[in-house]
């Protein structure tokens, strides 16, 4: 699923990394939130308090967001730069070493968050988070060829209306049909996921605070590690 790109993916390979993907940015997203009360994954809600920073005389707020969406374009350009440079070097693993990338980062944050006292962490945790959440998004968009998303669901649910009109539309039409119901079931099955991650990241973060990022690190080293590996033997 972090190796196929463009018209050799199928719905198989969307659906597994859309899914697993997504769930970890919805643990992650939670986790935030309840560790420094920012959503780290979804830039609308921070776009829309950086207006409203503007009208309530809201300094601090206002130099929040605006590191936020800053550290989430940041991750977008991180994760361009680090595509482009693996296909330059014929790295067919690249996608998947920015999921590694990804999973090592995230386990840091949570050992500094753990071991150093949260007000000196708070910032360095909110603006880590929202990087590695640009950092996803945009290495799925690269490899789905912008058909997944994983850390924001308005547009996948504004997908998922889509096709449900195109699917009351043509429900009696046999191709057409089957294409829809294909995109209904990546784009319902993906949205799914990340309430399901974000139930988990709750009970994570209550279980283990957090020190629960460690863990989804550490399970995001070990989905995407054994392709780099396996890419690195082949040559």
């Amino acid at each position: 699923m972090l190796v196929h790109e463009g018209t050799s993916r199928n719905i198989g390979t969307d659906l597994r990394l859309g899914c697993t993907l997504a769930a970890m940015a919805g643990a992650i997203n939670v986790t935030g939130f309840l560790s420094v009360g920012y959503y780290c994954a979804n830039m609308t809600g921070n776009l829309s308090a950086l207006a409203t920073s503007l009208t309530a005389d809201g300094k601090l707020a206002l130099v929040s967001c605006l590191g936020l969406i800053g550290a989430f374009i940041g991750g977008g350009v991180a994760a361009t730069l680090l595509v482009n440079a693996g296909h330059r070097r014929g790295v067919h693993a690249v996608y998947a070493c920015g999921i590694v990338l990804e999973g090592a980062l995230l386990a840091g944050l949570g050992v500094l968050a753990e071991i150093l006292p949260l007000e000196q962490t708070a910032w360095m945790l909110a603006y880590g988070l929202s990087f590695l959440m640009g950092l996803q998004n945009a290495t799925v968009t690269h490899i789905s060829g912008a058909r997944v998303r994983t850390t924001h669901m308005t547009g996948m649910l504004t997908d998922f209306g889509i096709e449900l009109g195109q699917w009351l539309e043509h429900r009696h039409a046999g191709e057409t049909l089957a294409r829809v119901r294909e995109r209904l079931r990546l784009h319902g099955a993906i949205i799914l996921s990340f309430g399901l991650g974000g139930i988990g990241g709750v009970a994570l973060y209550i279980r283990c605070g957090v020190m629960g990022l460690t863990l989804m690190g550490v399970t995001l080293i070990v989905l995407a590690l054994p392709t780099v590996v396996r890419s690195m033997r082949e040559g």
